[in-house]
């Protein structure tokens, strides 16, 4: 039995370096979602308006007109996608296709976030539990120094995983209800077109 648990504290000893090093890469990671979230925040800023306003008096004997009123130059990846639908208009088959790519995209962008969202409290928690075996086994010999390192490592892993993860919810909690409203514009869009195509 020692040795089966001699062998189980060598591998979790072994695995605290790659944790750190994950971590630290998370953290970094996480700074430059924030950054990239900020820039998609200003980008829906100045087309949100935009879209709104077209949507509200949107008929399916305008919706040819709606492509000349988008934003000729944007990021935006749902004026991207309504030019796509209005230039597919007339193959409803190509049309859900996009729809569907467009979920593709948006689960896509999320992926980072929900990396995060999972990872950081997970890999934070394994850097908080492996350093406590010889944090414990330092303060059985009376090595408080030793002790008070490994406590050290235990609580630094813990707060980078938890702010890895916090910013993991945050984006993601946002770029959902963002991606929620671009796909309600373009199924609408697309019922347009749809009705459009039945009256000809």
């Amino acid at each position: 039995m020692n040795t089966i648990s001699d062998i189980m504290f060598w591998i979790s000893t072994g695995l605290l370096v790659p944790v750190v090093v994950l971590l630290i890469a998370l953290f970094f990671r996480a700074l430059l979602l924030v950054g990239s979230f900020f820039g998609q925040y200003m980008a829906i800023r100045k087309t949100d308006k935009i879209i709104r306003e077209q949507m509200e008096g949107l008929t399916p004997d305008k919706v040819d007109e709606l492509a000349e009123k988008l934003p000729a130059k944007t990021t935006s990846l749902v004026v991207v996608y309504m030019r796509r639908i209005l230039e597919a208009r007339h193959s409803s088959a190509q049309v859900q296709r996009l729809l569907a790519n467009f979920e593709i995209a948006a689960d896509k962008d999320l992926a980072t976030s929900k990396t995060l969202t999972k990872l950081g409290p997970i890999l934070g928690l394994m850097g908080t539990l492996i350093p406590m075996g010889p944090a414990l086994v330092g303060l059985s010999t009376g090595d408080i120094a030793s002790m008070a390192y490994n406590m050290q490592v235990a609580f630094a892993t813990t707060v980078i995983g938890l702010f890895a993860g916090a910013i993991g919810f945050l984006t993601q909690q946002v770029k959902q209800r963002w991606y929620l409203q671009d796909m309600t514009n373009l199924e609408f869009l697309a019922a347009l077109l749809n009705e459009k195509h039945t009256r000809e």
